[in-house]
Protein backbone atom coordinates (compact mmCIF):
# COMPACT_ATOMS: atom_id res chain seq x y z
CA UNK A 1 0.00 0.00 0.00
CA UNK A 2 2.49 2.43 0.80
CA UNK A 3 4.42 1.47 -2.51
CA UNK A 4 1.31 2.81 -4.63
CA UNK A 5 1.21 5.81 -2.73
CA UNK A 6 4.92 6.69 -3.56
CA UNK A 7 3.87 5.89 -7.03
CA UNK A 8 0.44 8.07 -7.32
CA UNK A 9 0.83 10.80 -9.56
CA UNK A 10 -1.49 14.07 -8.79
CA UNK A 11 -3.15 15.34 -12.19
CA UNK A 12 -5.78 17.75 -12.70
CA UNK A 13 -8.85 16.81 -15.15
CA UNK A 14 -8.82 16.56 -18.73
CA UNK A 15 -4.91 16.88 -18.68
CA UNK A 16 -2.53 14.31 -20.58
CA UNK A 17 -1.14 12.95 -16.95
CA UNK A 18 -4.69 12.13 -15.69
CA UNK A 19 -4.83 9.89 -18.57
CA UNK A 20 -1.37 7.69 -17.15
CA UNK A 21 -2.12 4.34 -15.12
CA UNK A 22 -0.89 5.56 -11.55
CA UNK A 23 -2.69 9.03 -11.96
CA UNK A 24 -4.87 10.23 -9.28
CA UNK A 25 -7.47 13.28 -10.74
CA UNK A 26 -7.57 15.77 -8.00
CA UNK A 27 -11.02 18.00 -7.85
CA UNK A 28 -11.05 21.34 -8.92
CA UNK A 29 -10.22 24.26 -6.91
CA UNK A 30 -11.98 25.54 -4.56
CA UNK A 31 -14.17 29.23 -6.13
CA UNK A 32 -13.44 32.37 -4.04
CA UNK A 33 -16.49 34.07 -5.92
CA UNK A 34 -17.97 34.62 -2.31
CA UNK A 35 -14.70 35.34 -0.55
CA UNK A 36 -14.62 39.06 1.29
CA UNK A 37 -12.12 41.23 -0.92
CA UNK A 38 -10.55 43.67 1.42
CA UNK A 39 -11.12 47.44 0.54
CA UNK A 40 -8.38 49.70 0.17
CA UNK A 41 -8.26 52.73 3.13
CA UNK A 42 -11.43 54.81 1.28
CA UNK A 43 -10.93 58.71 -0.01
CA UNK A 44 -13.58 59.27 2.40
CA UNK A 45 -11.69 58.34 5.59
CA UNK A 46 -8.65 60.27 4.14
CA UNK A 47 -10.65 63.32 4.22
CA UNK A 48 -12.11 62.77 7.54
CA UNK A 49 -8.80 61.96 8.98
CA UNK A 50 -7.40 65.50 7.60
CA UNK A 51 -10.80 66.87 9.21
CA UNK A 52 -12.48 68.52 6.13
CA UNK A 53 -15.92 66.65 5.94
CA UNK A 54 -18.40 68.92 8.03
CA UNK A 55 -19.94 66.27 10.35
CA UNK A 56 -19.30 65.63 13.40
CA UNK A 57 -19.96 62.49 16.26
CA UNK A 58 -23.14 63.23 18.74
CA UNK A 59 -22.94 61.00 21.42
CA UNK A 60 -26.81 59.97 22.39
CA UNK A 61 -28.59 57.96 24.89
CA UNK A 62 -30.00 56.37 22.16
CA UNK A 63 -26.53 55.68 20.43
CA UNK A 64 -24.13 57.52 18.26
CA UNK A 65 -25.38 59.83 15.25
CA UNK A 66 -23.75 62.20 13.39
CA UNK A 67 -23.78 66.48 13.31
CA UNK A 68 -23.68 68.53 10.62
CA UNK A 69 -21.64 71.58 10.42
CA UNK A 70 -23.33 73.10 8.10
CA UNK A 71 -26.58 72.72 6.10
CA UNK A 72 -27.00 70.04 4.21
CA UNK A 73 -28.76 72.08 1.49
CA UNK A 74 -26.43 74.20 1.14
CA UNK A 75 -23.50 71.29 0.24
CA UNK A 76 -21.82 70.70 -3.34
CA UNK A 77 -23.54 67.10 -3.89
CA UNK A 78 -20.95 66.75 -7.07
CA UNK A 79 -18.39 66.55 -4.41
CA UNK A 80 -20.11 65.06 -1.48
CA UNK A 81 -22.61 62.31 -2.49
CA UNK A 82 -19.55 60.63 -4.23
CA UNK A 83 -17.19 61.33 -1.70
CA UNK A 84 -19.53 59.73 1.23
CA UNK A 85 -20.75 57.10 -1.35
CA UNK A 86 -16.88 55.64 -1.38
CA UNK A 87 -17.39 55.59 2.00
CA UNK A 88 -19.77 52.64 2.13
CA UNK A 89 -16.91 49.99 1.89
CA UNK A 90 -15.58 51.13 5.61
CA UNK A 91 -16.67 49.17 8.36
CA UNK A 92 -15.24 50.62 11.14
CA UNK A 93 -16.38 53.05 13.66
CA UNK A 94 -16.75 55.89 12.85
CA UNK A 95 -16.18 55.94 9.42
CA UNK A 96 -18.71 53.30 8.67
CA UNK A 97 -21.54 55.25 10.64
CA UNK A 98 -20.31 58.61 9.08
CA UNK A 99 -20.49 57.25 5.63
CA UNK A 100 -24.00 55.51 6.17
CA UNK A 101 -26.08 58.16 8.02
CA UNK A 102 -24.35 61.12 5.85
CA UNK A 103 -25.98 59.40 2.20
CA UNK A 104 -29.20 59.31 4.10
CA UNK A 105 -29.28 62.62 5.31
CA UNK A 106 -28.20 63.89 1.87
CA UNK A 107 -30.61 61.90 -0.08
CA UNK A 108 -33.13 62.84 2.32
CA UNK A 109 -32.75 66.60 1.34
CA UNK A 110 -30.89 66.16 -2.01
CA UNK A 111 -34.01 66.66 -4.24
CA UNK A 112 -33.37 67.82 -7.50
CA UNK A 113 -29.76 67.83 -6.80
CA UNK A 114 -29.00 64.24 -7.02
CA UNK A 115 -30.23 63.54 -10.11
CA UNK A 116 -27.06 65.20 -12.03
CA UNK A 117 -24.49 63.34 -9.85
CA UNK A 118 -25.86 59.57 -10.14
CA UNK A 119 -23.00 58.92 -13.24
CA UNK A 120 -20.45 59.73 -10.32
CA UNK A 121 -21.59 57.21 -7.73
CA UNK A 122 -21.66 54.03 -10.23
CA UNK A 123 -18.07 53.47 -8.97
CA UNK A 124 -18.21 53.89 -5.35
CA UNK A 125 -21.21 51.69 -5.12
CA UNK A 126 -19.77 48.85 -7.28
CA UNK A 127 -16.45 48.96 -5.85
CA UNK A 128 -18.49 48.64 -2.25
CA UNK A 129 -20.64 45.29 -3.87
CA UNK A 130 -17.05 43.82 -5.02
CA UNK A 131 -16.04 43.86 -1.59
CA UNK A 132 -18.63 40.62 -0.70
CA UNK A 133 -18.56 42.00 2.88
CA UNK A 134 -22.11 41.24 4.39
CA UNK A 135 -22.10 44.20 6.44
CA UNK A 136 -21.43 46.25 3.34
CA UNK A 137 -23.62 44.58 0.97
CA UNK A 138 -26.36 44.80 3.24
CA UNK A 139 -25.64 48.50 3.82
CA UNK A 140 -25.08 49.71 0.29
CA UNK A 141 -28.70 47.53 -0.76
CA UNK A 142 -30.38 49.99 1.57
CA UNK A 143 -28.79 53.16 0.42
CA UNK A 144 -29.66 52.16 -3.08
CA UNK A 145 -33.28 51.52 -2.36
CA UNK A 146 -33.05 54.79 -0.40
CA UNK A 147 -31.25 56.97 -3.61
CA UNK A 148 -34.25 55.14 -6.03
CA UNK A 149 -36.45 56.94 -3.81
CA UNK A 150 -34.85 60.01 -2.84
CA UNK A 151 -35.97 61.75 -6.43
CA UNK A 152 -37.66 62.08 -9.61
CA UNK A 153 -36.00 59.58 -12.56
CA UNK A 154 -33.39 58.52 -10.45
CA UNK A 155 -34.39 54.72 -10.97
CA UNK A 156 -34.16 55.64 -15.01
CA UNK A 157 -31.01 57.38 -14.64
CA UNK A 158 -29.98 54.03 -13.13
CA UNK A 159 -30.62 51.78 -16.27
CA UNK A 160 -27.43 51.97 -18.47
CA UNK A 161 -25.62 51.10 -15.00
CA UNK A 162 -27.43 47.80 -14.30
CA UNK A 163 -24.82 45.10 -15.72
CA UNK A 164 -22.31 47.17 -13.39
CA UNK A 165 -24.44 47.29 -10.33
CA UNK A 166 -26.24 43.95 -10.16
CA UNK A 167 -23.67 41.64 -11.01
CA UNK A 168 -22.44 41.31 -7.64
CA UNK A 169 -26.28 40.17 -6.87
CA UNK A 170 -26.85 37.74 -9.48
CA UNK A 171 -23.76 36.09 -7.83
CA UNK A 172 -25.09 36.08 -4.39
CA UNK A 173 -28.97 35.29 -5.07
CA UNK A 174 -28.59 31.95 -3.58
CA UNK A 175 -27.07 32.84 -0.75
CA UNK A 176 -28.70 33.04 2.07
CA UNK A 177 -26.24 35.30 4.10
CA UNK A 178 -27.74 38.05 2.64
CA UNK A 179 -31.06 37.24 2.76
CA UNK A 180 -31.02 38.69 6.46
CA UNK A 181 -30.47 42.41 5.27
CA UNK A 182 -34.02 43.40 5.31
CA UNK A 183 -35.62 41.74 8.01
CA UNK A 184 -34.85 39.11 11.01
CA UNK A 185 -36.51 36.26 8.25
CA UNK A 186 -35.08 37.55 5.28
CA UNK A 187 -36.90 35.34 3.15
CA UNK A 188 -39.93 37.89 2.05
CA UNK A 189 -37.44 40.38 0.74
CA UNK A 190 -35.11 37.52 -1.55
CA UNK A 191 -36.13 38.96 -4.43
CA UNK A 192 -36.60 42.44 -3.25
CA UNK A 193 -32.74 42.58 -3.39
CA UNK A 194 -32.44 40.68 -6.86
CA UNK A 195 -35.35 42.18 -9.11
CA UNK A 196 -34.64 46.15 -10.71
CA UNK A 197 -38.31 45.94 -10.98
CA UNK A 198 -38.65 45.80 -7.37
CA UNK A 199 -35.76 47.59 -6.06
CA UNK A 200 -36.82 50.81 -8.53
CA UNK A 201 -40.06 51.28 -7.53
CA UNK A 202 -40.79 54.28 -9.67
CA UNK A 203 -39.20 52.88 -12.66
CA UNK A 204 -41.44 51.98 -15.61
CA UNK A 205 -41.91 48.83 -16.26
CA UNK A 206 -39.55 46.26 -17.97
CA UNK A 207 -39.91 46.01 -21.45
CA UNK A 208 -37.92 44.82 -24.59
CA UNK A 209 -34.44 44.60 -23.59
CA UNK A 210 -33.83 47.46 -20.97
CA UNK A 211 -33.21 45.45 -18.74
CA UNK A 212 -30.12 42.98 -18.37
CA UNK A 213 -32.23 39.98 -17.50
CA UNK A 214 -28.94 38.11 -17.78
CA UNK A 215 -27.83 39.29 -15.10
CA UNK A 216 -30.63 38.91 -12.29
CA UNK A 217 -33.42 36.89 -11.93
CA UNK A 218 -36.08 37.05 -14.84
CA UNK A 219 -39.24 35.35 -12.93
CA UNK A 220 -40.13 38.32 -10.40
CA UNK A 221 -39.80 40.96 -13.49
CA UNK A 222 -42.15 39.19 -15.97
CA UNK A 223 -44.74 39.03 -12.93
CA UNK A 224 -43.98 42.72 -11.81
CA UNK A 225 -46.78 45.15 -12.19
CA UNK A 226 -46.61 48.84 -11.61
CA UNK A 227 -49.37 50.41 -8.97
Amino acid sequence: MSMRRKTELNAEGFTVKATLKNAVVVGPRASRVFHECPAKPSTFRKYYEREELPIAVKHENRGNSIAWKVDVETLDYHHYLPLFFDGLTETAFPYELFARQGIHDMLDRGGPKILPVIPQLIMPIRNALNTRNHQVMCTTMKVLQHLVMSADKVGEALVPYFRQILTVFNLFKNNRSTESCFSPSGRQNTHLIFSPGLLFPRSPPPTGDIYPNHHILPKPLRHYNTR
